[in-house]
């Protein structure tokens, strides 16, 4: 199976915004024993931003655009040394892929962002995909990493494309209030609007509406999408156990 696993950047910091290496620790875990099992993973990982302003004091006046681009300059190597320290315990190498929203505007850029992903699976390489925020501006943006999940998926034939976030899923109501219920399946279709928060995560551009239409797309395709709480143990692990009846939800076509 080829699966497109997306970590939010709310797994991977802790509350006061620092990098979590713990849980990204964890999921490496996860991830190389999924390999294991035979599966092949594509990673897209947010994290780069909050890794930057966890190490890089602002001591100048930088505007909204400049701090995101140096941030994410500086905290991107130290995301893929964390990734590529983790991995090379497994014996596993990592390839970074750093993309921009043209790289999917047209066939040719399209294929060319394949046959460079389809080249590190044949070889081995896990390839760890984010957007790249130093030259991003905003017409070239991606809405968040949920689209370029999304993207990865359809552009890459995935069997299925997991969200890893802090939350469990999409739930009826808010989830802090007593009696809110997690959904635990979506047919593509069906209307959310009564269901979705706009809330945008604390560390990340997206949000569970973000989310959902990423997932109500992908899922049209015929590849199912699951939302899940990338803090909790051994999330994907339980994610491909029959017996484990691990809160999530589904979204399928």
């Amino acid at each position: 199976m080829r699966i497109v696993v997306k970590i939010g950047s709310n797994v991977l910091t802790r509350a006061d915004g620092t990098m979590d290496v713990t849980r990204m620790s964890a999921l490496v875990d996860q991830v190389a024993a999924l390999r294991r099992e035979g599966h092949q993973i594509i990673i897209v990982s947010s994290g780069a931003v909050a890794s930057g302003k966890s190490i890089i004091p602002c001591e100048h006046p930088l505007d909204k655009a400049e701090q995101r681009q140096l941030f994410s300059a500086v905290g991107q190597v130290l995301l893929m040394s964390h990734y590529s320290t983790f991995f090379r315990d497994y014996g596993i190498n990592v390839g970074q892929v750093l993309t921009v929203k043209e790289n999917f505007s047209t066939p040719y850029e399209r294929e060319n962002v394949s046959h460079c992903m389809e080249a590190m699976l044949e070889n081995g390489v896990l390839p760890i995909v984010n957007e790249n925020d130093t030259v991003c501006l905003t017409e070239l943006m991606f809405t968040d990493n949920d689209e370029l999940s999304g993207l990865v998926a359809q552009l890459m034939q995935a069997d299925k494309l997991i969200i890893l976030s802090n939350i469990d899923g999409l739930y009826d109501g808010d989830p802090s209030l007593v009696g809110t219920k997690l959904i635990p399946r979506v047919r593509v279709g069906e209307d959310l609007s009564s269901y979705i928060s706009v809330t945008k995560s604390s560390a990340g551009r997206g949000g569970m509406q973000s989310k959902c239409h990423t997932a109500l797309e992908i899922a049209a395709c015929g590849i199912d999408v699951l939302i899940a709480n990338g803090k909790r143990e051994n999330i994907l692990i339980d994610l491909f156990c029959p017996d484990a009846d691990v809160p999530h939800t589904e979204f399928t076509r």
